[in-house]
């Protein structure tokens, strides 16, 4: 490969930090559905996936992004709407 295309210098960015409660917590399963929802809006679902152990789309977490829905409806958050409806319809 041609030197023109490698960037040795380059400095990958960090994975992002989601503000996780322990996996144990009665919260983990919504704070993990706004960190998929997160990650989708910052264009990096994989560091989601890992940080959470939840893929995209995943059954387990419809009723937290049901939710998350409709608290971006009331807001007219039209970003978070996109992004649970796309959730959802990856759950089918």
């Amino acid at each position: 490969m041609s030197r023109a295309f490698v960037n040795e210098d380059a400095n990958p960015e960090p994975e992002p930090r989601y503000g996780l409660p322990d996996a144990d917590s009665p919260y983990f399963s919504e704070a993990a559905a706004r960190a998929l929802i997160e990650g989708a809006n910052q264009g990096n679902s994989q560091s989601a996936e890992r940080a959470t152990g939840y893929r995209w789309g995943d059954p387990e977490l419809v009723p937290q992004v049901r939710a998350i829905l409709e608290e971006a409806r009331l807001q007219g958050d039209e970003r978070g709407v996109q992004l649970a409806e796309r959730y959802l319809r990856a759950t089918e």
